[in-house]
């Protein structure tokens, strides 16, 4: 898997220089070339040790050593509060959302979805970004959740503290709460999603019936080695804390572990790794098996958040319907498309686009992929050059005052001409 290393919740270590790492010790006292020992938590310290994620740093200046921080107003449209009108039950549908050219990751972050206040320490929202420009001195920090960055068009390269990862379309990285980082785009720029989870830390979902193997594997999850800026000037550190930005200027770069140790760190994924589960019989299997992240609630079996895909796959069944039928769901589905088109719609829904399907909400296919599907030979057939994804959560979605006025205003015509059925007397 080249420079990286693998598997998910694995207690790892990596060095950038040969002799960092303490051995047999953490020797917080008398780290080697006079490095700064820090321990990472991103669990509460008394966490079962299943459940327990740290990480040890060691840098080349304590992250203590900072100015006080001012309110960023250079990003208007990354919020944790959704629109003060009343949430309608309506199903919702953006297309790829237009923003100012000529900015960073950070300032083309825009809220399209909101669950709860970060202070609840529960909940998702979720993020579109088109960024044009790399980050150039100055990096961002999340203390409200963790990200999960969702590319859909050019790659990602994310410099963080622990190292470096390359995220092209088709991947998706899970960086920690509170890890710093910039991100850099190729010429051209790049886009995509990020959903922000400020519940319990994403998690591989259990198998239960399917046994032991499935879904995604904890090898093919990587992590980056140790490497590190020794870098001094001006460099400004961007914060999201309590739903809003804040900034301070440092006179370093932030991004200087030399090394680290533990079972918490920035994560790679690609998605053509996931061993997707279907039926061979009939009725069409719930999205749960397609699972790829969770992140559980206070409610066993209910998800704060789940990272759910549809990938290339072999649709083998009989007697059954092919796409997701007509359902309501307990569960808000927030869905966007990485590649392709989405079995269950015709049109309307485009790469970079996102579709909501709030608590109850009544969904399904439109009426073309309706009249296909009912009169399609259930005979084997392969989905190829798509890829769509769906962040599930047990709390309603509140759209951003952006998202509201840049909703498509016709989405309830995908549901519109279906013929009545007959029903005749036995």
């Amino acid at each position: 898997m080249g420079d990286y290393l693998t598997g998910f919740g694995s207690h790892v270590e990596s060095e950038a220089v040969e002799g960092a790492l303490p051995v047999g010790r953490n020797s917080p006292q008398r780290p080697a070339f006079g490095l700064y020992a820090e321990q990472f938590s991103a669990s509460a310290f008394t966490m079962a040790r299943p459940e327990n994620l740290r990480s040890w740093l060691y840098r080349l200046r304590p992250t203590a050593d900072h100015p006080p921080y001012e309110p960023y107003e250079g990003n208007a449209l990354l919020t944790a509060k959704g629109s003060d009108k009343p949430l309608a039950p309506n199903r919702l549908r953006w297309d790829p959302p237009a923003l100012d050219a000529e900015k960073d990751f950070v300032d083309s972050l825009a809220t399209m979805l909101v669950t709860r206040d970060p202070a609840d320490l529960t909940g998702v929202a979720l993020h579109v970004y088109r960024a044009d420009v790399s980050m150039a001195d100055r990096s961002f920090m999340n203390s409200d959740g963790e990200l999960l960055f969702i590319p859909q068009r050019g790659s990602l390269h994310l410099v963080t503290e622990m190292g470096r990862l390359d995220v092209p379309p088709g991947h998706i990285a899970l960086i920690p709460r509170g890890i710093r980082f910039r991100v850099e785009v190729p010429e051209g720029g790049a886009g995509g999603y990020v959903a922000e989870n400020y519940g319990a830390p994403f998690r591989l979902p259990d198998l239960g019936p399917i046994g032991a193997n499935g879904l995604a594997n904890p090898r093919d999850f990587e992590m980056p080695v140790a490497a590190f800026e020794d870098k001094d000037g001006d460099h400004q550190l961007v914060q999201k804390h309590g739903g809003k930005l804040w900034a301070t200027m440092l006179d370093h770069s932030p991004l200087d572990v030399v090394a680290w140790h533990g079972n918490v760190a920035p994560m790679r994924y690609d998605l053509s790794r996931f061993n997707v589960m279907n039926t061979v019989s009939f009725d069409h299997p719930d999205p749960s098996i397609f699972t790829v992240l969770t992140s559980p609630s206070e409610v066993p079996g209910r998800a704060n958040a789940d990272f759910v895909i549809f990938p290339p796959r072999w649709m083998v069944a009989e007697d059954t319907f092919r796409p997701p039928w007509f359902h309501r769901n307990v569960m808000s589905e927030a869905m966007g498309l990485i590649l392709g088109q989405y079995d269950a719609k015709a049109e309307g829904f485009s790469p970079g686009g996102i579709s909501l399907h709030n608590i109850m909400s009544g969904h399904g296919p439109d009426v073309d992929t309706w009249k296909k599907a009912s009169a399609a030979d259930l005979e084997p057939e392969r989905y190829e050059g798509t890829l769509a994804f769906m962040v599930e959560t047990c709390w309603p979605y509140r759209p951003t005052d952006f998202a509201v006025e840049s909703a498509q205003p016709d989405y309830d015509e995908a549901w519109q001409g279906f013929p009545k059925a007959k029903v005749t007397d036995a």
